[in-house]
């Protein structure tokens, strides 16, 4: 490609609202442009990567023996009702209707058409097992779009979908995507931890893990253990039961004594009010679970954790309840809640039951109780961990580590649906004895276009991005300091043609400007190797320089032309070997 064709505009500042790295230097780099709040045009620089990246999925997915399809994006209501997800999925579902007033979803997901069709065309145990997928634009309508292409209302996405006979046979096809995410990840150059996770809107039975790529701005925490292999997202990590909790007065404890506590409505008030810590208090939550309302009891210094919650309680919806709720439940405001007295099911994390000298509210403007003790003053619906994990606190797993928390961005999840959506669909098969069996499904996703923003967030440096060579939109940058002297165009135009009859993608600064402003240019896109055909061309010399910092040199054009295909069959053999 000559950039002086190149449809793209580089700019030196990137729009004040571009908050993320990648957002700030896909914008100034040329590679995005934006439509709307969330929804991107994707320039030829932008496109290349995201070719590549496909590549590179689809690569290992038919390594897998997974099989490409392409499913409508406008999906009928009706299939969508007929799962239950259809209002159970909220807000952010795309909804839309046709001119004859009927109602269709814009899918952010495929499990209901996939489901659909395999019913259609799955009869006999013979047929299975058997993955498809797809690489296809998704929607989904985000209340506050933000950080560029990693929380958009229009993405690419990779989803792939197993049919097995049964459990097992989902465990070998979970194994056989779980490992093609990893040789995906590893080829694209992305620094990805696997993580045990929430199953979300999703569902299913069984086990799921997240891919995240890990990233100061991500919007995930990851939970792991200093000691052994176990890391997870906060929303699935295991808490325990701390070593202080309440005040363990025992047995004897004394009843209740009200407290005077004029205006004080948050934890950190009412601790410093009674000079206590926060660990010494208990936190009375009400939430809305389906329209019910219930109570959720944790300590003080602790946060209920609603992804727990709300699988425990089995709901579609779980909402924090707002302040005439909270006030009709218990007669009194946000602040000076506590359990005693609630005539609603109450869920307590179990560090709660384990102490019983707690401080909490006391349904009552300006007063809170202390001596608090469960089992006496009040029952519980449930005892369950519904509190997120604390960075610091002992493993779960292995009692010895404590967590560490990092930040990352979810690029992949995979799924065991079971049969939670052939069954509401109806999607069956016939086994060897003539038996209507359900089919066993697994679901398996990757944010195309989230990772190309993910390894922009892992490799750049203040003058732009460092692409890995295996997803750069160009390998090679060839870079004539001057077009107007002969002897570096001419060396500069042959090394170029060189390139592409080897079938190595090359990008040729054949622009009219000044040097400066080329190499910032060069810098800021990020392609991985520079040639600089500077004054010495006439000899034959050129300037090899490598975006990661790792290499500059000067070297005869010939030996550029050697290293570069050295350089590109190292690699290609590597990933021969993942």
């Amino acid at each position: 490609m000559r950039q002086s064709r190149l449809f793209a505009q580089t700019y030196r500042e990137a729009p004040a609202e571009a908050e993320a790295v990648s957002h700030r230097l896909l914008l100034r780099a040329g590679f995005i442009r934006q439509l709307a709040a969330g929804v991107y045009a994707f320039l030829p620089l932008g496109r290349r990567v995201l070719r590549k990246l496909e590549g590179i999925v689809r690569e290992e997915m038919d390594r897998a023996d997974a099989q490409e399809l392409l499913m409508p994006a406008m999906q009928p209501a009706e299939l969508w009702r007929e799962s239950g997800r259809y209002s159970a999925y909220g807000p952010e579902l795309m909804r839309l209707s046709d001119r004859h007033d009927r109602e269709f979803a814009l899918g952010p997901t495929h499990e209901e058409v996939v489901t659909a069709l395999a019913r259609e065309e799955i009869h006999s145990y013979r047929k299975l097992p058997v993955t498809v997928y797809q690489i296809q634009t998704k929607f989904r309508d985000e209340r506050r779009p933000r950080f560029g292409l990693m929380r958009g209302r229009e993405f690419l996405m990779k989803d792939a979908y197993s049919f097995d006979i049964d459990l097992e046979g989902l465990d070998q096809s979970y194994r056989a995507m779980y490992a093609a995410y990893e040789r995906i990840f590893a080829r694209s150059g992305l620094n990805v931890r696997a993580v045990e996770a929430d199953a979300g809107t999703i569902g299913g039975e069984g086990g799921t893990h997240e891919f995240v790529a890990l990233a100061d701005i991500g919007e995930d925490t990851i939970v792991s253990c200093s000691h052994c292999g176990y890391a997870a997202n906060l929303e699935k990590a295991d808490a325990g039961v701390s070593e202080v909790a309440g005040t363990k007065t025992g047995q004897s404890a004394p009843m209740p004594e009200r407290l005077y506590t004029p205006n004080v409505r948050t934890i950190e008030e009412l601790a410093n009010f009674l000079d206590v810590p926060p660990s010494g208090l208990l936190k009375t939550l009400i939430y809305e679970a389906d329209g019910e309302i219930v109570a959720v009891l944790v300590r003080g210094d602790r946060e209920v954790n609603e992804a727990k919650l709300q699988a425990f309680l089995r709901v579609a919806e779980l909402a924090i309840a707002d302040a005439d709720a909270v006030a009709r439940t218990t007669g009194a405001p946000i602040g000076f809640v506590g359990p005693i007295g609630l005539n609603v099911p109450i869920f307590a994390d179990r560090e709660i039951v384990e102490g019983d000298g707690w401080i909490a509210g006391a349904n009552e403007r300006d007063y809170h109780v202390r001596g608090v003790k469960p089992g006496r003053d009040f029952f519980v619906e449930a005892t369950g961990d519904f509190r997120k994990a604390a960075e610091g606190e002992r493993c779960m797993r292995c009692g010895e580590g404590t967590y560490r928390f990092h930040k990352g961005i979810e690029v992949g999840h995979v799924f065991k649906l079971g049969t939670k959506y052939s069954e509401r669909l109806n999607a069956t098969y016939l086994d060897g004895e003539g038996r209507k069996r359900l089919l066993v499904m697994g679901c398996y996703g990757i944010g195309v276009s989230r990772m190309l923003a993910a390894a922009v967030e892992q490799n750049y440096d203040e003058a732009g991005i460092v692409w890995p060579m295996s997803i750069a939109p160009f390998r090679v940058h060839i870079v004539p300091v001057s077009m107007q002297d002969d002897a570096q165009r001419e060396l500069a135009e042959s090394l170029y043609e060189r390139f592409l009859s080897a079938g190595i993608d090359a990008l040729i600064d054949d622009r009219d400007e000044r040097a400066g402003v080329k190499f910032k240019d060069s810098d800021l896109i990020g392609v991985p190797i520079r040639i600089v055909v500077g004054k010495q061309a006439g000899q034959g010399v050129v300037e090899m320089k490598l975006r990661d910092g790792s290499g500059n040199a000067e070297v005869t054009a010939e030996e550029a032309y050697a290293a570069v295909l050295d350089r590109i069959w190292k690699q290609e053999r590597a990933n021969e070997f993942l």
